[in-house]
């Protein structure tokens, strides 16, 4: 299990793994939405579901927020093509 935090300094979403390295997605606003651009997963955490568990936070953060979002990042995209209930139902 791993915790999102949405570091609004930096506009990016984050989780430390336990090896110090960090999940990222970073964002943009345009027009009042979200626009996320770009997932970054180190290669010590790929293929283990972090990443997708990472999104599915993330995307249940926009939900809760009632925001409205455009997906630039193609891992996001691929996510949301896999689970089309997108955010809010959990894994």
């Amino acid at each position: 299990m791993i915790t999102v935090t949405n570091n609004k300094k930096l506009f990016r979403f984050e989780a430390q793994l336990p090896d110090g390295e960090y999940i990222t997605l970073d964002y943009r606003w345009l027009k009042g939405s979200m626009v996320l651009m770009h997932t970054l997963v180190p290669a010590a955490a790929r293929g283990t579901g972090l990443g997708g568990e990472f999104v599915r936070q993330v995307l249940d953060y926009v939900k809760e927020q009632n925001l409205e979002m455009i997906v630039y990042c193609s891992f996001v995209a691929k996510y949301l093509a896999e689970h089309p209930q997108g955010a809010g139902e959990g894994e």
